[in-house]
């Protein structure tokens, strides 16, 4: 069984939860350092240090991260603050290439004593490679809500990291001085791309050339119109046993955000855009909208101070509704079953569990907290978001539910380019998304 999910491993792409989303261009884009090592030694709390008792030496850990140094720059000096018995060795790996990476050395019997982790995380569980960390006491602090991604028949395997969430970005200026508010519904929204794009302005700029994009922005409409419903929760469930199917269950809602490619917003022209050329059109005002997450908001201000943003969640069709937000935990630490610092790789995991530790992870990349209050202060930015957030409305079945959840939303989202193309129809792209889920299924019996 090892052997064979860890074959399974090698094929999938990491989602970056990041901060972005999850496995996403944004982790890459929005931390895009390259690898680096944070030798972190200051003294503060001597309760929390850690050494090697007989020698007293500094231990050191390696964690290995697909989200690079700067976006845990505060975090890592607080964990040397707090634990000046440690020394972390921060390695930075590129999405593209840390499964290939990681399993290399687990299989060697190695690895890294921390590991970043994602959609990939219940595998490398099952496999065996992590650490079950459910009889920890810090596990308690955290919500339901966050631990789910990372559970494994009611063990749990790996803490969340600040939650990643995607929605519009939009342009104030551009939307005051053409009389435009926030959307409330698809239809709203879909009329904002005409209304700007008759008085020759770009409405929406996309990225397609990943798939990510439209996947992400088609399941915030199955967001809205299917999981919003409390009869569909024990969807996510059947899906991972292959007995609900998504062509069935989705198609009402996808048929719905394929209305935005329908009318033109989305143009084939999209699928050559990259996620850097995207958010350069938006950051220098040559587009209204843009959907992706916190991670950007630097590049952005960087590009242009003057700009004036804000966010929105993506709406659905019940304008009494807030919209949703894609996104849930962002990444995850877990520990290598085999490191020989167990115990100081779970010190490292019982600070970060702290209320000062979350604040530290967030200020260097926005999201909020799944350790039970604490609250974090997002800004006037997301401030359109916040009835979403109230209410709970941030989700990404992919990451908190589904076993092969990578390597279904990518065949999806994939698809989802060919639908853009005019080559596939929606319903052709969730049929794709189930037979690749019902062929993993099928390889891990």
């Amino acid at each position: 069984m090892k052997r064979k999910l860890l074959a399974l491993l090698l094929s999938l792409t990491v989602i970056a939860g990041s901060l972005a989303g999850c496995g996403n261009e944004g982790s890459n884009a929005g931390a895009s350092d390259t690898a680096g090592t944070a030798d972190v030694s200051d003294t503060t709390d001597a309760d929390a240090g850690a050494t090697d008792t007989e020698s007293g030496e500094v231990v050191k850990l390696r964690m290995m991260a697909y989200n690079a140094e700067s976006t845990r720059a505060t975090y890592l000096q607080y964990l040397a603050d707090q634990l000046p018995g440690i020394e972390i060795e921060f390695e930075f790996v590129s999405n593209d290439n840390f499964d290939n990476v990681l399993n290399s050395q687990l299989q060697a019997g190695e690895g890294p004593d921390i590991i970043e982790g994602g959609g990939q995380t219940k595998l490398l569980a099952r496999a065996g490679y992590l650490l079950d960390i459910s009889d920890q006491e810090f596990i308690g602090k955290y919500a339901d809500s966050g631990l789910q991604a990372y559970t494994v028949d009611g063990k749990v395997y790996a803490i969340p990291l600040q939650s990643w969430f995607e929605g519009i970005y939009y342009n104030k200026r551009i939307f005051e001085e053409n009389g435009i508010s926030v959307p409330k519904t698809w239809d709203e929204f879909i009329e904002i791309h005409k209304t700007l794009e008759a008085k020759g302005i770009k409405a929406q700029t996309m990225g397609a050339q990943s798939y990510e994009p439209m996947m992400k922005q088609s399941i915030a409409l199955a967001n809205n119109m299917f999981y919003s419903d409390s009869a569909n929760l024990a969807f996510d469930e059947k899906f991972n046993t292959g007995e609900g199917k998504l062509e069935e269950a989705w198609l009402p809602a996808v048929e719905e955000w394929y209305k935005i490619i329908e009318e033109g917003c989305l143009q084939p022209e999209m699928l050559g855009l990259s996620y850097d050329q995207a958010l350069d059109e938006f950051a220098t005002e040559k587009a209204a909208m843009w959907e992706c997450g916190p991670w950007a908001v630097e590049t952005i201000l960087e590009k242009n101070p003057d700009i004036e943003i804000g966010m929105f969640p993506i709406p659905g069709t019940n304008a009494d509704k807030p919209g949703w937000l894609v996104g849930g935990p962002g990444s995850a630490w877990a520990i290598n079953a085999k490191s020989k610092h167990i115990e100081e790789a779970l010190q490292v995991l019982e600070v970060t569990s702290t209320a000062e530790a979350q604040q530290a992870l967030v200020a260097d990349n926005a999201g909020s907290s799944f350790v039970e209050g604490v609250e974090i202060d997002l800004g006037d930015i997301y401030a359109d978001c916040d009835e979403a957030f109230k209410a709970g409305n941030v989700y990404a079945p992919w990451t908190a539910a589904w076993t092969n959840g990578q390597s279904v939303v990518e065949a999806y989202g994939k698809s989802l380019q060919e639908v853009l193309s005019g080559s596939r129809t929606v319903q052709e792209a969730l049929a794709e998304a189930d037979t690749t889920n019902l062929n993993l299924i099928d390889a891990m019996k």
